[in-house]
Parts: structure tokens; C-alpha cells; sequence
């Protein structure tokens, strides 16, 4: 996947969030979450790192956490596009 292709991803993502009114958070990794709309806020809260990294070159994490966010969408709401 490209480099334009990833920000369009995001991007995507990222109108997926607003639309269902997903609000931002950034939860700390050890943390349990105890509702499943939370990690639908922390999903929407990477999208601004991710592009972060992708400007860095750090393509490897940005397919881990795309990867980490399809599944969410996947277990979440069943519709990770």
C-alpha cells in the first residue's frame, strides 16, 4: 500500500469516526477499557499519530496500528470500510 493510499485509509477512517460521533481519546496502553465505545475513541484518537508516522517513514507501524483499527471496526460495528 502507498503512501497516498494509507492517508486515504485514514482519511476514510477518520469520516467513519465523525459520522458515528466517535469522539477522540487517547487511553493509556495498559489501561483495561470497560466499554466497547471506548476503543472506538481511542481508534479515532490514532488516526493523528498515524499520520505522524507515516510522515516519518515508520510504515511498519502504521500497517500495525491500520491492522489494530480494522479489527476494531470488525469486532465493534462489523463494518471495517
Amino acid at each position: 500500500m502507498t503512501r497516498e493510499k494509507v492517508k486515504q485509509v485514514i482519511a476514510r477512517y477518520r469520516g467513519k469516526f465523525e459520522k458515528l460521533g466517535v469522539v477522540k481519546a487517547n487511553y493509556p496502553h495498559e489501561k483495561i477499557l470497560d466499554s466497547p465505545g471506548h476503543a472506538l475513541e481511542h481508534c479515532h484518537g490514532m488516526l493523528e499519530e498515524m499520520e505522524e508516522f507515516l510522515e516519518q517513514g515508520r510504515m511498519d507501524k502504521v500497517y500495525r496500528w491500520l491492522g489494530f483499527i480494522q479489527g476494531v471496526l470488525w469486532a465493534e460495528i462489523c463494518d471495517p470500510v
